[in-house]
C-alpha cells in the first residue's frame, strides 16, 4: 500500500510517521538513530510502497531557515541519493515540539513519559506529516512561507527546488 513518510530530522535521532493508505491521517511510527535511518527506510520500503517523504524544515520566526537547516540540507541530499525516485516535500516544523508536548499532555501521558525524547520525535514527525496531509487535502489554509522550498527534486540543487 502507498505510504507517505513524515520525518523529524535530528542529529542524534529521527522521528518517523506514516500516512494511512488514503492519506488522511498520520500516525507516529518509530524513532531511529540518525546513523541507522537509511537502513531502516530501505527495510521499510521492502514491505510498504513509499510514495513521498515529508521532511520537517527548521525555520526561524521570521521565516528564514535556521542554523539547523544546513544539517537538514545534508540529510536531504543523502535521502535523495538513496531514494532517487521518491519525491521529497519540505514542511515547516516550527512549534512541532511544543505541539507534541501538548498532545502528550492532552493524551494523558505522565510527566515521566513526556520526558522521553524519542516519543517527542515520533509525535513531532506525525504533526509534520499531518500538516502536509491537511494542506494537500485542502483541510487548511496555511501555505508554507516562501522561504521554505515545498518540493525537492532528487536531481536538483537547492536553487532548483520548486516553490
Amino acid at each position: 500500500m502507498d505510504r507517505i513518510i513524515g520525518i523529524d530530522f535530528g542529529r542524534k535521532r529521527i522521528g518517523l510517521a506514516v500516512s494511512d493508505p488514503l492519506r488522511i491521517f498520520a500516525s507516529a511510527l518509530e524513532t531511529v538513530q540518525s546513523a541507522k535511518i537509511m537502513d531502516y527506510l530501505k527495510k521499510y520500503a521492502e514491505t510498504e510502497t513509499i510514495v513521498r517523504f515529508v521532511v520537517g524544515y527548521p525555520v526561524n520566526m521570521d521565516g528564514k531557515p535556521s542554523e539547523a537547516a544546513a544539517d537538514v540540507d545534508a540529510f536531504l541530499k543523502y535521502l535523495s541519493k538513496t531514494f532517487p525516485d521518491i519525491p521529497v516535500t519540505l514542511e515547516d516544523e516550527r512549534f512541532t515540539s511544543v505541539l507534541a508536548h501538548r498532545a502528550m499532555i492532552d493524551g494523558g501521558m505522565k510527566a515521566s513519559q513526556r520526558r522521553d525524547k524519542e516519543s517527542v520525535d515520533r509525535i513531532s514527525a506525525a504533526i509534520i506529516l499531518q500538516s502536509y496531509l491537511d494542506r494537500t487535502n485542502g483541510n487548511t489554509a496555511c501555505p508554507l512561507p516562501d522561504s521554505i522550498p515545498q518540493t525537492l527534486s532528487s536531481n536538483s540543487s537547492r536553487k532548483g527546488r520548486k516553490r
